[in-house]
Order: structure tokens, then C-alpha cells, then sequence
């Protein structure tokens, strides 16, 4: 039976747990992150982009992962409610990057360029392993916890961290309870051309079903393109996914009110589920939750990742200070600093959707002035725009 010595090991290959391995490896701390997948970086399925803000695209930088040049900057956020009787804008409120003093909130980049840049930050970290194997078992100690793989291999740590998804194995063998919430929504992911450059602007209009946003991405033989997550209730977003490429480029048009020009879709289309969920701690017995293994959320504001991002840098901190990482104070801590920003987000992206996903016209007007008053009130409109980006 092999047995395997290291510092932190981190379960989980997503782009959380490569960040979580890169951000602590390159501050010095031996870390192995293990997933059976883990040397596959061949994800052409993977339709997804991800926007990361200011203070990740920070944390990531200090870790040496590059994406400057893989991504669009981000430097106006549109909202557009079109809760009337016509399909057509009625509110547009613009939350522009420059009001904070900066360039752009962040950068979109695409899923497999961000796993790209983590893997290339990974070979140069002298500090950082990879190992292939699907967690299976723990049990923690006084002084370190033992992790044993499918594979029988045994992995000893001093601090181990989950950041195995949704559906973290880690966190259920820990019996960490999670409350979920399903929405009876599928977001449809894809990849527009448009005829009107974006400008660095992402636009999420809100009428019935969920909201439908548009992300820029860089260019493409000299055309601009956008990322688009199209959230609808289930039935709705089936009949979407069943059209041929006409009727769904038909539909585009109708649903993106003519703000980025003609769009044509480029490429498959994706179906995801979407649903929340908030773990009820973020640690356990020389354990620390991050990611979707703590917390998930509809993609709404560009919460998810940055979120993850988040939970990480607190706990590259924590641990710098600490003799022990997997110490219970260091992840007490851990959990007082992270769990009730995160069950705040939830509950806010949760309000959000709910919002976005009505087609009742009262509610469609009270959302209507709600996003009136946040924009025309500059201290609100500056505090929600800082709080988006986790500075406030």
C-alpha cells in the first residue's frame, strides 16, 4: 500500500481546487490536489466562461497564473429590465468600473483557458503535486488527518481541503449537512457572434423564466464575440435546445432586444441545472471547505468562482499566521470569516433569480423600481458595486 506524505492536500481538480493548490503552493506550503481526472486538460465540452473580479484576479496574480491575455475586461455592467407587456428594454442601469476608480471590474476568460494557465502555474511550483485517484475515505487525527483513495493509496496531511464540488464526497463523509435549493431552471451556454462590438460591456436582461446575459469574450477573426447564459424554466429551455440552428438564432434576436446587434450562435449548445446550496460549516476535523463543496449559486452577478476565490485567499492568511494549518482554531476561524458572507451571497443571488424568474406583472414592476432606485441613487449604486466585487 502506497503512503503519501504532504502538508495540505486539496481533493478536487475543478478550477477551484487547481487555484486552491496554486494560491498555497506558491506561498511556500507543500500541497497535493487529487482528482481522478486530474491530468486531463482536454475539456472541449466545456462551453463555459467564467468573469473573475478585481480581488481573484489578484489572489490569482500573486500565485503567478496569467490571464491577462486570455480574456476581455469587463468595464461596465448592464442590467436591462423587460418585465413590460412588450419585449423591450424599459430600465437600463449601467454600473461602470471607472465610478470606483478602476479600469474594469475584471476579466471573463474561458473555463478552459483559466484550467490552461492554473496547469502551466502548477509545473513551475516546485511546492505543488498532482496525483490521480478518487477520494474515498477519511479519518482525521490529533496532529494530521489520513485520506485514503479508491486506489488504496493512503495520503497523510495536516490540513485537508474540499473543494470537490456540489456534491463533495469529503463533506459527506465528514456529515456536514448542506441545504439545497432546486429552481426548475436550465441555463442553455454558448458562444455568440454579434455584429456591434461589446465594449467591455456585459449585459444581463431580465424579463420572465431567468436572466439572460451576455459576456464578452475577446475577439474572434476580427469579429467580436460574447458568452451567453440563458437561464429558462425547464420546459422552456428544452423547446430552446430542440431548434434548429435558424429558429434558435431567431430566438436569440428576439430575446437579446437588439443591444448587440444581429447574433448568430457559434458553435454546440450546453444545458446546465441550476439550483443553490450553503454547507452548514465550512470546517471539519483537519478539514476546510471551499468552493462549491461550502457554497454554489445560480450565475448571477458573477458570484460563484469569485466567491471560491475568496474562501481561499481568507485561508492562505489564516494559515500564514498559523504553526499548524489544520489547527481547530486556524479553521474556526476559517468558518467565521467565510460562512456568513457566503450564506449572504446565497441568499442574494437566490432574491435575484427569484426576481428574474417571475412572470407575475406586479412583481416584474416592483423589480422594475428596485432597479431604478439602486441606480439613480449614487451612495447605493457605489456600495452595491463594492459589494459585488467583495470590497466592501
Amino acid at each position: 500500500m502506497t503512503r503519501i506524505e504532504t502538508d495540505i492536500l486539496v481533493v478536487g481538480g475543478g478550477i477551484a481546487g487547481l487555484a486552491t493548490t496554486a494560491i498555497l503552493a506558491a506561498e511556500g506550503h507543500g500541497t497535493l490536489c487529487v482528482d481522478p481526472g486530474i491530468a486531463d486538460q482536454d475539456t472541449p465540452g466545456d462551453l463555459r466562461s467564467t468573469a473573475i473580479l478585481a480581488p481573484g484576479l489578484a489572489a490569482l496574480a500573486r500565485a503567478g497564473v496569467a490571464l491577462d491575455m486570455v480574456g476581455a475586461p469587463l468595464r461596465v455592467m448592464r442590467l436591462i429590465d423587460a418585465g413590460g407587456r412588450d419585449n423591450a428594454a424599459r430600465e437600463t442601469a449601467d454600473f461602470t468600473a471607472t465610478e470606483l476608480g478602476q479600469p474594469s471590474f475584471g476579466l471573463n476568460v474561458p473555463n478552459t483557458a483559466i484550467r490552461a494557465a492554473l496547469m502551466d502555474t502548477l509545473a513551475r511550483l516546485s511546492t505543488a503535486r498532482l496525483h490521480a485517484g478518487r477520494f474515498a475515505a477519511i479519518t482525521p487525527r490529533l496532529d494530521r488527518a489520513l485520506v485514503r483513495l479508491d486506489c488504496g493509496t493512503t495520503i497523510s496531511a495536516r490540513l485537508v481541503i474540499a473543494a470537490d464540488g456540489r456534491g463533495s464526497a469529503v463533506r459527506g463523509a465528514l456529515g456536514i449537512g448542506c441545504a439545497r435549493t432546486t429552481y426548475g431552471q436550465q441555463a442553455l451556454v454558448f458562444v455568440l457572434r454579434c455584429t456591434l462590438p461589446h465594449d467591455g460591456v456585459s449585459t444581463e436582461i431580465h424579463r420572465t423564466g431567468g436572466p439572460f446575459t451576455l459576456v464578452p469574450l475577446p475577439d474572434r477573426d476580427g469579429a467580436p464575440h460574447m458568452a451567453v447564459v440563458w437561464m429558462e424554466d425547464g420546459p422552456e429551455a428544452a423547446r430552446l435546445a430542440a431548434l434548429d440552428q435558424v429558429a434558435f438564432d431567431m430566438a436569440l434576436n428576439a430575446r437579446a432586444l437588439g443591444v448587440q446587434g444581429t447574433l448568430s450562435r457559434v458553435g454546440p449548445l450546453a444545458c446546465w441545472p441550476i439550483s443553490s446550496q450553503l454547507a452548514a460549516r465550512f470546517d471539519g476535523p483537519r478539514t476546510a471547505l471551499v468552493a462549491e463543496a461550502a457554497h454554489a449559486m445560480p450565475p448571477i452577478g458573477a458570484q460563484g468562482l469569485n466567491t471560491s476565490l475568496a474562501d481561499i485567499a481568507v485561508l492562505r492568511d489564516l494559515i500564514a499566521g498559523a504553526d499548524d494549518p489544520g489547527a481547530p482554531a486556524v479553521l474556526a476561524r476559517y468558518h467565521r470569516a467565510r460562512w456568513p458572507d457566503a450564506a449572504l451571497r446565497v441568499a442574494g443571488v437566490d432574491l435575484l433569480n427569484r426576481a428574474a424568474q417571475t412572470d407575475i406583472r406586479p412583481l416584474r414592476d416592483l423589480r422594475r423600481a428596485g432597479l431604478a432606485l439602486l441606480h439613480r441613487t449614487g451612495p447605493l449604486r457605489r456600495l452595491a458595486m463594492r459589494r459585488g466585487l467583495g470590497t466592501s
